[in-house]
């Protein structure tokens, strides 16, 4: 089940919960926060989302990865609020049977995340300003 939250993401437990002695694979995405953006110096990052969307919007990503790549265990879980340099701000876990599904299945989620899941992400700089991330148009 997707997950919003508000503190460091607890990566081990994540992949705790996806294994299976049915599954030969685990891959997992981690998103974390870079320090720079087209030259500037990001000093951190503003995660917001309307949980009442987003969270359907996660928990339909995990389902379709599921029924798409024939994968056991899909996992989405997105930080919210301000995440400094090199932390996780976003998690995509996946356990399938053999390693090919569980890349493809990783991938096609976060990709599907970044494009169609209402959570807005904004750069705040080093010396000052801010900007809000130009997204993907939600289809």
């Amino acid at each position: 089940m997707a997950e919003l939250v508000h503190e460091p993401l607890d990566v081990p437990r994540l992949l705790a919960e996806a294994a299976r002695p049915d599954c030969g694979a685990v891959a997992l995405f981690l998103g974390t926060t870079r320090d720079h953006h087209e030259g500037r110096k990001v000093a951190r990052l503003a995660y917001e989302a309307y949980p009442a969307m987003a969270l359907p919007a996660l928990e339909s990503l995990e389902r379709q990865a599921v029924e798409r790549f024939g994968v056991a265990v899909c996992r989405i879980v997105h930080r919210l609020g301000e995440v400094p340099p090199a932390e996780v701000s976003v998690v995509v876990v996946v356990a399938a049977a053999h390693r090919g599904p569980a890349f493809d299945a990783c991938r096609w989620a976060m990709d599907e995340l970044k494009r169609s899941a209402p959570i807005w992400k904004k750069e705040i700089y080093e010396g000052g300003g801010e900007s809000w991330v130009e997204g993907t148009r939600l289809a």
